[in-house]
């Protein structure tokens, strides 16, 4: 099992096999009446968030007291940082502490990286600005194999703002690995260049990706895929105007209810959240059978679990 959690790139198809299968047995957790294991007893592990979340934080915290460790809960706001301490100096304080986990959360893409540098415990890269959020990528393969059975030849559509979606890079990176097809959609100004330039070419391998389809036509996608995952448009990251309106933006890459009806009978539908409801996704859609937004939420907890026991439960030690 690898040390640190940072990357979509750092699972191969048998660590990230091994991590889906470990969630699952995990998720039998949820159904006792006490939903405790000894495993991480005496382990400590610190949730270091710069930025804000409700999702992502407490699933960690729940996952990590689930398996009997000891939590610390670290917000940026009202510690040193807002006094101008460095992050270097923010984990050398928790290295001091004893930490054996830290999972963070940071504004800076690479932040995570420069931390596992730093501490001698495992790192758990928790979103890193634009850059990538593992974790989000792990429980997103969980639930469409608990779904459909598989990801092998799945073919997911990741639809709305790529640029600035740390979840659709990691998405890339563990689907591709995991054998799944992805195509990305969007408008031309919120799909990264390096993928924008080969719409309409078809999967094109590089060394950073191994193959990604490019469409602007959501309507031309739907009838074909397995899985469309919408992203949310994140105007806190936009300096510019990336599209006219909101009002447009959901008329052409909005998911509604006959958008949803052009899906193939199995095709499932997900959201990282949160949720700008009416803009990327209606209600009639995020609320139907076919939506598995809720699943992901609890499926969190389960991955999770199992990326802190596998990280610290002796196979790397």
């Amino acid at each position: 099992m690898i040390r640190h959690l940072l990357s979509g790139a750092d699972l191969d198809a048998d660590t990230a096999t091994q991590i889906l299968d470990t969630a699952a047995e995990m998720a039998t957790v949820a159904g006792r009446e006490v939903k405790k294991l000894p495993a991480l007893r005496g382990r400590t592990v610190v949730n270091l968030f710069y930025e804000d979340s409700t999702r992502t934080r407490i699933s960690f915290e729940a996952a990590a007291k689930r398996l009997s460790a000891d939590v610390i809960n670290f917000s940026a706001k009202g510690s040193s940082v807002t006094k101008g301490e460095s992050l270097k100096d923010t984990a050398l304080t928790l290295q001091a502490m004893g930490a054996d986990a830290v999972v963070v959360r940071h504004p800076a893409s690479g932040a995570p990286h420069r931390l596992a540098n730093w501490v001698d415990g495992s790192v758990v890269n928790a979103g890193d600005g634009t850059h990538e959020h593992p974790t989000q990528a792990l429980l997103d393969a969980y639930t469409m194999r608990a779904r459909l059975g598989r990801l092998a030849g799945l073919h997911v559509a990741i639809v709305g703002d790529v640029l600035h979606s740390r979840v659709a890079r990691s998405n890339v990176l563990l689907l591709s690995t995991l054998g799944a097809k992805v195509t990305l959609v969007g408008p031309p100004t919120l799909i990264p260049v390096d993928w924008a330039a080969r719409a309409g070419v078809g999967s094109v391998a590089t060394d950073a990706d191994p193959g990604t389809d490019v469409c602007y036509d959501l309507d031309a996608v739907l009838p074909g895929v397995d899985v469309v995952m919408m992203l949310r448009v994140q105007r806190e990251r936009m300096n510019d105007s990336y599209f006219p309106s909101a009002r447009e933006y959901a008329r052409r890459y909005g998911l509604d209810g006959p958008r949803m009806r052009r899906l193939p009978e199995h095709a499932i539908v997900m959201h990282p959240g949160p949720m700008n409801r009416g803009m990327e996704i209606t209600p009639e859609v995020a609320d139907s059978p076919r939506s598995t937004i809720v699943e992901q939420v609890a499926n969190g907890v389960s991955v999770r679990m199992a990326v802190l026991y596998l990280l610290l439960g002796g196979n790397n030690r």
